[in-house]
């Protein structure tokens, strides 16, 4: 039984590497993904054009524009002189955000009255406008700090300072990458199951491969092993690549990863194999797997919070193996997750392939009656 499996096995990687479509799918979309989710598609705000309407003449008022030039978030600067050129900067998208200093700006601050300044955002660009928002409230509160210590004003100045666990300085890539281990993982365990046996169909060989010695546990077996060896050996890639690539740092232990990714992989293999045994071609079967992908990635909680979701999409994400491997795998990069912690995400993912491999076992072999 073990020398038919290892050669089903054999077979099967052999028949992935050499088909030039199955080649492509394997290699070419992780790869892409890779790096668009790492470089493109963050939340990070640089390169911030930001305007200024300046009517007060005092020195405060030139020291606070002086903190937004020093600023490396704000890399072009604009001057305007009358509200319509503030507003069609605004319209024309030329900046984002616009800051309005009135006359009585170096007064107001001298006198203790307290000085206004507003700003404009561009609300078109919701996300990032939030962001600029917080860069902009950020350095007006360390200069009027600066300014009442530096005039011994007799205010009481209060400050929050924000420390950001596991993260400090919220680098988008830290987030997005070790997500990317776990997403294209998924990607490739049901890309690589779901073409076997719509492969062999649309190539004739499946019937060869039924009057064969082996037996539907056996087929399903060499179908399984392939597919689990690449998805790990992809996986492990995409670790490469957050290390010695993107600078990733990795503060827990590869021995705890592993075991929680092998069965993630089994989890997402069970569907692979569910989706070829209804595929008759390899296009059904990358449709059908795109079909499942698309909605886990969303339902993971990668791009929007679970939180926000409505409560029946809560409930339908306690089935998506991708929720449960994201926390472990973002746990173990950023902060050494410990072992009861993983254990808790770890046995659903557990029950998860005992039902997808049960149940693609039990359609594959009744396709075959």
């Amino acid at each position: 039984m073990n020398t038919r499996i290892s050669a089903l096995v054999v077979k099967e990687l052999w028949s992935l590497l050499r088909d030039k479509k199955s080649r492509t799918v394997l290699i070419l979309p992780p790869l892409v993904q890779l790096l668009v989710f790492a470089f493109a598609a963050t939340l990070d705000v640089k390169n911030v054009s930001i305007g200024f309407l300046n009517r007060d003449s005092g020195s405060l008022s030139f020291d606070l524009l002086q903190r937004f030039r020093g600023s490396p978030t704000f890399q072009h600067i604009y001057y305007f002189s009358s509200d319509e050129e503030l507003k069609e900067a605004i319209d024309t998208q030329k900046v984002i955000a616009a800051l309005y200093l009135d006359e009585e700006f170096t007064k107001n601050i001298l006198a203790e009255r307290g000085a206004s300044l507003q700003s404009i955002l561009d609300g078109r660009k919701s996300n990032s406008s939030q962001i600029v928002q917080g860069y902009i409230g950020r350095i007006v509160d360390e200069f009027a700090n600066d300014v009442r210590k530096k005039l011994n004003l007799s205010k009481p100045v209060s400050k929050i300072i924000g420390i950001n666990w596991f993260n400090p300085n919220l680098i988008y890539s830290w987030y997005t990458v070790p997500s990317l281990c776990a997403i294209l993982t998924m990607v490739v365990s049901v890309l690589v199951t779901a073409l076997s046996i719509a492969r062999e169909r649309e190539l004739g060989t499946f019937d060869q491969l039924l009057v064969s010695p082996l037996t539907t546990y056996e087929i399903l077996l060499g179908k399984t092993i392939p597919a689990v060896i690449l998805a790990f050996l992809e996986g492990n890639l995409i670790l490469a690549a957050a290390f010695f690539v993107f600078d990733i740092p990795f503060n827990g232990h590869l021995l705890l990863l592993y075991p929680s990714m092998l069965i993630f992989i089994l989890a997402v293999v069970g569907v692979g194999l569910f989706i070829s045994s209804l595929s008759k071609t390899q296009q059904q079967a990358i449709l059908g797997s795109f079909v499942f992908i698309s909605p886990s990635t969303i339902l993971s909680g990668f791009a929007t919070p679970i939180e926000n979701m409505p409560l029946f999409l809560q409930k339908l994400t306690l089935l998506n193996p991708l929720r449960y491997f994201l926390v472990i795998v973002k746990g173990v990069f950023l902060k050494d997750m410990g072992i009861p912690v993983i254990i808790e995400n770890t046995w659903p993912l557990m029950l998860i392939a005992l039902v997808t491999l049960t149940a693609s076992s039990l359609l594959f072999k009744s396709k075959l009656e």
